[in-house]
């Protein structure tokens, strides 16, 4: 069974615990860190070519970030790739942030304010996950911020298969130029997503993973993978503010 048999609204929902339960009865992961776990694939990947043919993209060649990144948005360009261009879509929202950054956050898709805006993370979850970065001693304008999907699925639902299939290429590409040390994933859907792995939030939390880019590869030698979390989405800690203690016990370990 893969990824997406889950990716319905209410296996989201339910994996992030919903609003009503009560947190002294939420069982936490042990506070000491596990260690990190094989790799693991994103579940868009197909069985992985031999190296020589690994997808060398355009911007295999170019040491700079910021001008790997400009390809890779190039190479998006005005997206028609999959249905969200037809279904309300106004603008593709790429991602923001330090192209040197060492960590990244992850989320799920843009919002109504992301889709207006053109950057992701800036409606009232966008503000909480600032509050969340700054409690870490960093600013905002040091990580670099992105979703799963880069367009806005009508009325805020759940991204589906084909959408993911067709827009995580980039994401991973984006990963590789970056080359990033930790990736946050935030929430259910882009935990998941990721990792490949059908598992609650309570037991995809509170441990590290290796995480490599499926498909794309980084032209530096030196790096091959980044070690991944999971927490809570901020819209879900919005809903259930209690969660946030939780939450703030996953960035306790970055």
């Amino acid at each position: 069974m893969g990824i997406y048999d889950f990716y319905s609204r209410e296996a989201a929902l339910d994996s992030d615990q919903p609003a009503n339960v009560n947190p002294d009865v939420i069982s936490a992961e042990p506070e000491t860190q596990r260690e990190p776990m094989s790799p693991k694939k994103s579940a868009l990947a197909s069985p992985e070519p031999a190296f020589e043919v690994l997808t060398a993209k355009p911007e295999f060649n170019v040491s700079d970030p910021i001008q790997a990144l400009h390809i890779i948005r190039e190479d998006l360009g005005d997206c028609t790739r999959c249905r969200l261009h037809q279904q309300g879509r106004k603008q593709i929202v790429f991602g923001v942030g330090d192209p040197h950054a060492e960590l990244m956050f992850i989320g799920e898709a843009p919002g109504a304010d992301e889709d207006l805006q053109g950057e992701p993370f800036v409606g009232r979850a966008g503000q909480l996950l600032t509050n969340m970065i700054k409690a870490m001693g960093l600013e905002r304008e040091q990580v670099y911020i992105a979703n799963i999907i880069k367009c806005r699925p009508p009325n805020n639902r759940t991204p589906e298969r084909e959408e993911c299939e067709t827009c995580s290429p980039f994401l991973m590409r984006q990963i590789a130029a970056i080359k990033p040390k930790i990736i946050v994933a935030l929430g259910a859907v882009a935990a998941k997503t990721l990792l490949a792995m059908n598992e609650s939030m309570s037991n995809l939390r509170g441990r590290w993973y290796e995480f490599r880019p499926a498909g794309a590869r980084s032209n530096d030698p030196n790096w091959t993978s980044a070690k991944l979390a999971v927490t809570y989405h901020p819209a879900f800690l919005l809903r259930d503010p209690r969660q946030k203690k939780e939450a703030w016990k996953d960035l306790q370990m970055v």
